[in-house]
Order: C-alpha cells, then structure tokens, then sequence
C-alpha cells in the first residue's frame, strides 16, 4: 500500500510547493497594486519632498506647498499633465526649423517687455482640471504671434482646438501632441476666445470635488449672436519643430515671438516656487506643455529658459517658472514646437477697417 502512495505522495508534494509559490506571488502582485493604487490617493504636497529640495544647497531652487494643488493627490495632479507621447510617423513628417544666421542674441530676454504691446504674452492663463495643457501653450502662442507679426491684439480659442481636433490631435482633456495642435491651426485655423471661451474658467476648488472634466462638445457656433464661427477663424501658414539646439530655440523666439515645449514633470515639480528648476527628488508623473517666453542667467550663474504656465497664479513664481538651459532638463529642448500666423481673416479685417474709415470720411 505504502509503495502504491509513494508515486502519488511524490507528485503532490511538487504541486504544493507550486501552488504555495503561486500564491506568495499572486499576493506579491496585490500588494504592489495596492501600493500603486496608495500612491494615487496620496497628497501631490509632500513635507519631505519640500525639506529634499530646500536642504539641499546644490538645488539652486525653493519649493512650497502651493496653494494652487492643496487637497490634490497624485491622481488628480497627473491627469493635468495632457502631453501625450507623439506617434513616431507624425514626428517624421514634421519639418525643422533651423536657423542658421548668426543673431546677436541677447544673453537675457522677455517677451513680456520685448513686445510690450502684446497683452496676451503676460496673461495668466489657467487649464482648470483638463489636461489640456497641450492647448492651452499652442493657442496662446499663436495668439501673441499674431500680436507680434501683425500688431493685433487677439485672444484665440482653447475650447475649439480642444473640442474640435478630435483624434487627430488625440484626447481632449485626456491628453493631445503639441504639433497636431499647430498642424490645426494650419488646415482649420481657430476661431477667437470671444466667439469660443473655455469651457472650464473656474475649475473645482472644494476638497473631494471630482476634477476630471469631460472634453467639451464641437459646436462650430459663437455664444455671441452676432459673431461668425468661419469668420472669426485664424490660421497659421506653417507648424514645424524647433531644432533642439539652445541658440536655435533662441533664435527662433528672438524673431517669431514665444514657443511651445513640452516636458516631463516629477513630484518635485509641483512644490515650484522660485529660483532655477532641475529634478531633485520624486517620481515621473507624465508631460506637461507650457510657453517659452525667454531666457537669462540666474545671479549663481545658472543659465535658464523663462516659461509661462497655466496653474494659475497661486502655483511657482506667480505662475511663472525658470528651469535649466542648454542641458535639456526634463527634456525641455526636445519637442519646441512652433508656426507662423497666416493673413487669411486678418486681410479681411484690415480691409473693412479701412472701409468704415472712408464711410466715415465721405
């Protein structure tokens, strides 16, 4: 009998251990979701990543608990970061731009006071909780590059470029590729903010308030009755990527006016305050877009790119912020994407001014 047992005894004995090694890891497998899933559902503002950056001398930037993303977890922070990854047949076909004159440039520059006429250039800008930054960097590019070629004040419309892309630009307020945005502009221009505001000015503010908005509808119709949706259409002539040399990113802004960049953002990121950004401490939490408006070099000697946000004021340096240049922090220098106003619509409005002048006149 015991003979008979031996066979059967030797070939459970293997199974169990199997099964018990299994079950180590399928609990292994549980514990790690749920410490992922911990993760999400913690606060964004860390105490110890503020103590990390501030003590650290060789930083060369403060951190605080900004009021802009108190009672914001992880979760809630990454889905503001609406830069998705650009699909590699798309970049192949975008063109460079090079430019390959000498300019003197600078060694510190603002857009702000370089074009002072261009009220959009210093606008606070604001995303509220879509992850529309990708957006909101192109629109407002656009909108001063219109101010700086054709001396024209205009603000252009998130809402259209966000509700109206669609796929080709990728998700709305689940993400999109910064030089899709410019290629809409260049194939269906965008219409004014007057005929098309945001759809989410005032964002959620109350703790628990559930953040992730869905992408607006496209409605191809102005809210004022007496705006035209075609009319009021604004187009570039071209969408291209900024070779990713410092002097040529410069360049580029020296002459056309502010870019769009795009990023990768870690925990640290959103403790910004002041001073010259680089990562210190904290995981990878996704891309985010943002404008280039200048550059300089810090008192400490640190060279840097100026950029504009859209968290609003109460977040980094009233809603500004420097980070490291020439050493592609972040991958900063890699994706500048940028393109030219078009004079289509803009003709037309030079042209009925100067008729109203002559009626007038007559």
């Amino acid at each position: 009998m015991a003979k008979k047992m031996a066979p059967t005894t030797g070939f459970f004995l293997p199974s169990l251990l199997l099964l018990g090694l299994l079950s180590c890891f399928h609990l292994q497998v549980v514990a790690s979701k749920s410490a992922s899933l911990g993760k999400l559902e913690s606060d964004i503002l860390q105490e110890s990543i503020i103590k990390s950056v501030n003590n650290n001398p060789k930083a060369g930037w403060k951190a605080s608990m900004n009021d802009r993303f108190s009672n914001y977890t992880v979760s809630q922070f990454k889905h503001l970061l609406g830069v998705k990854p650009t699909p590699l047949g798309e970049l192949q076909s975008v063109p460079v731009k090079i430019h390959s004159e000498r300019l003197n440039l600078p060694s510190q520059f603002d857009a702000r006071t370089a074009w002072p006429k261009c009220r959009t250039i210093g606008k606070y800008l604001y995303q509220g909780h879509c992850g529309s930054c990708w957006a909101f960097a192109a629109v407002e590019s656009l909108s001063d590059r219109f101010c700086i070629q054709f001396d024209m004040n205009i603000s252009l419309s998130v809402n259209d470029l966000l509700a109206c892309c669609g796929f080709m630009c990728g998700d709305g307020c689940d993400g999109g590729y910064p030089i899709a945005a410019w290629r809409y502009f260049k194939r269906s221009g965008v219409v004014t903010d007057e005929c098309d505001p945001y759809f989410d000015q005032t964002g959620c503010s109350h703790p628990g308030c559930e953040p992730a908005y869905p992408t607006p509808k496209c409605k191809k119709q102005c809210v004022g009755g007496n705006l035209l949706w075609k009319k009021s259409k604004h187009f570039s002539v071209s969408a291209y990527k900024v070779q990713s040399d410092p002097s040529n990113i410069m360049a580029e802004v020296y002459k056309n006016g502010p870019v769009e960049v795009a990023f990768t953002v870690y925990e640290d990121f959103a403790h910004y305050k002041s001073g010259v950004y680089k990562h210190i401490t904290g995981e990878e939490m996704g891309g985010h877009a943002v404008k280039l408006i200048g550059w300089g070099t810090s008192d400490e000697g640190e060279d840097y790119w100026l950029m504009a946000n859209q968290w609003n004021r109460s977040w980094g340096d009233d809603g500004y912020f420097k980070i490291r240049r020439g050493t592609n922090e972040c991958g900063i220098e890699e994706e500048v994407v940028a393109g030219l106003p078009s004079s289509k619509n803009v003709v037309k409005e030079i042209t009925n001014i100067n008729d109203a002048f002559l009626d007038a006149s007559a």
